[in-house]
């Protein structure tokens, strides 16, 4: 397990409790995409249930997890593909 994908696990756990999470690195299903640079950590899916989230909408619940995530998506993560149950 990679430094981001913790760092992604440790946000999301923080803010929304949920109670169940599951953080996946996909980037090298993405080798010669853009956003891809060699590195790694680039393209993430997480699976969330949450009661926060199941409050929102669907545009409110990507909101709210790149809200969490900010940083991160401006930088290395380029690519974040979100499941909410």
């Amino acid at each position: 397990m990679g430094a981001i994908r913790d760092e992604i696990e440790r946000r999301l756990r923080a803010a929304f409790a949920p109670t169940h999470l599951l953080v996946i690195d996909e980037s090298d299903q993405h080798v010669g995409h853009a956003g891809h640079d060699g590195r790694g950590e680039s393209h993430f899916a997480v699976e969330i249930d949450s009661p926060a989230l199941r409050a929102l909408g669907r545009l409110e619940r990507q909101r709210a997890v790149n809200r969490e995530l900010a940083d991160l998506l401006g930088g290395r993560v380029h690519a974040l593909r979100l499941k909410v149950g």
